[in-house]
């Protein structure tokens, strides 16, 4: 197992993707082939669980690079499922607390950072993968490469963050910059105090040496957020991307 994103983060570079809520393996597919680092297939909001998700899983790694899965909910076995089927990040939704992200690291982590529960699904060849042979080998791989980014879109992570994203099993942060506008008591208004907010994640993260993620509505903020200096954007979802690729073109064409 390789996360690709991991890989190109740690070399220099910024790594981009998208959620996916098509429920499609096809699309997920065709991602890769547009040269995406990574997508995020979004069981939160789409309309799939794990029997879809494993399909978008296995279509990512056939096209070379990294699936990720925003997970429904913080329960044990939605961490679990999504792991075992070989999801290289798990984005985790409405993470309020300390207490909840070191749960997070006691179900997705593999002793000893975590008690994840020991079992060989697709993502390990079923335990035929040759990093699997060595059971002590593959709870160490899995715990580097696959991404624990509980996601900051809630008040409480916010005021929690620099202790959240210090803990050893956390890789990372996703910033969800419109829920995250809620939570601040100003819903789709990116002022001054919430541009405040994304910039003491960003702080929190490069302080503590790990990954910082955000969702960009468009390739304006996509840039932006590169520019202020994050590590990876997810940029709208493959379906929206798609609507207004066609919105374009039928503008274009006066038609």
């Amino acid at each position: 197992m390789k996360n690709i994103t991991r890989e190109k983060i740690l070399s220099g570079k910024k790594a981009f993707g998208t959620f996916s809520h098509s429920g499609s393996s096809l699309c997920a597919e065709a991602l890769g082939v547009a040269g995406l680092d990574y997508v995020v297939f979004d069981t939160e909001h789409g309309p799939f669980s794990e029997e879809g998700a494993v399909s978008f899983v296995r279509a990512a790694k056939l096209r070379g690079f990294s699936p990720f899965v925003r997970v429904k909910d913080n329960n044990r076995s939605s961490l679990l499922r999504m792991l075992d089927i070989g999801a290289e990040g798990i984005v985790v939704p409405n993470v309020n607390s300390v207490d909840e992200a070191k749960m997070l690291i006691e179900y997705s982590k593999y002793y000893p950072l975590g008690k994840r529960g020991l079992a060989f699904g697709r993502g390990s060849g079923f335990g035929y993968d040759e990093f699997a042979t060595d059971r002590q080998e593959y709870c160490k791989t899995c715990n580097r490469e696959q991404l624990l980014l509980p996601q900051c879109e809630t008040l409480g992570s916010l005021e929690n963050i620099e202790e959240i994203v210090g803990l050893e099993g956390v890789d990372g942060i996703f910033i969800g910059p419109l829920d995250l506008s809620v939570a601040l008591d100003n819903p789709f208004v990116f002022d001054d105090k919430h541009k405040a907010a994304v910039a003491r994640v960003l702080k929190a993260c490069k302080e503590a040496n790990k990954f910082s993620f955000i969702f960009a509505i468009n390739t304006d903020a996509t840039k932006a957020a590169f520019d202020l200096g994050f590590d990876a954007v997810a940029q709208s979802t493959e379906i929206n991307m798609l609507i207004e690729s066609f919105k374009n073109t039928v503008k274009t064409l006066g038609i």
